[in-house]
């Protein structure tokens, strides 16, 4: 029973990339058909276009960057409120953010980036999803300076370590699989978002999951599917790469 529960859901996890994949191989799928009519390799070939390559260095700069910039400050900015008896208050605005929906919240932001030319701009774009991002590393490394962390810092202090010292040799070293796992986190936000992408970057900022909903739109089901397998591609990547980190920590 237990073998059948896990098979099944491994194969609700593993059906819809399966399908994404024959899709992108398949010449004119449509419903009801129930398998494609033939094969064909020109959704594929289409990959050598300036476009696609313009959209997958755009969506992998932009993750990498704000998972970058998001989790140094979310972690510099975690370790003050740390130490602030205020800190309670200063959370609640970490969660406004979140109250609501991605593409509401670029809406809301929209006028600013106009005001400020960023609109339709790369950077306009990488900082709007920096302004989602950062509360969400803040919340994370919040709960990571516990007790424990704040009297392994006090000590370091104690014995003549300095401020440069002690960022260096005990919180980074010591934090790492925290940063890693905040990196990986906010690296799929921003891979996967679309709200802020759409909406501040004007279509002009053309990311993969902007092409995909592109893609979707215009009822081209083969392009939609490469977008959708390329998509997919850096957080299996990711996925695997957090494991054997995980791993690795475990052996030794």
């Amino acid at each position: 029973m237990r073998r059948f529960f896990f098979s099944s859901l491994l194969l609700m996890f593993l059906l819809p990339f399966a399908y994404f994949l024959a899709a992108s191989f398949a010449d004119q799928w449509r419903f009801p058909a129930l398998w494609p009519p033939g094969w064909t390799l020109q959704h594929w070939a289409a990959l050598g276009g300036a476009q696609w390559s313009q959209s997958a260095l755009q969506s992998l700069a932009l993750a990498a960057l704000v998972g970058a910039f998001a989790t140094a400050l979310g972690f510099w900015t975690a370790h003050g409120l740390s130490q602030s008896p205020q800190a309670r208050r200063w959370l609640l605005w970490a969660y406004f953010p979140y109250a609501f929906s991605p593409v509401i919240y670029a809406h809301g932001l929209k006028y600013f980036f106009n005001v400020a030319h960023l609109s339709g701009q790369f950077w306009g774009v990488l900082l709007a999803q920096l302004v989602l991002c950062y509360p969400f590393a803040v919340l994370l490394f919040y709960t990571h300076f516990d007790v424990r962390m704040r009297e392994m810092e006090a000590l370091s202090y104690t014995l003549g370590a300095g401020p440069r010292a002690v960022w260096r040799r005990v919180l980074i070293p010591v934090s790492r699989p925290a940063l890693l796992l905040c990196f990986f986190q906010i690296f799929l936000i921003s891979w996967f978002d679309y709200g802020l992408s759409s909406v501040i970057g004007l279509g002009q900022v053309r990311t993969l999951t902007v092409a995909v909903y592109q893609y979707i739109t215009e009822a081209n089901t083969g392009l939609a599917a490469v977008s959708a397998c390329l998509l997919c591609l850096p957080p299996l990547v990711l996925l695997w790469v957090n494991q054997a980190f995980l791993q690795k920590n475990l052996n030794t």
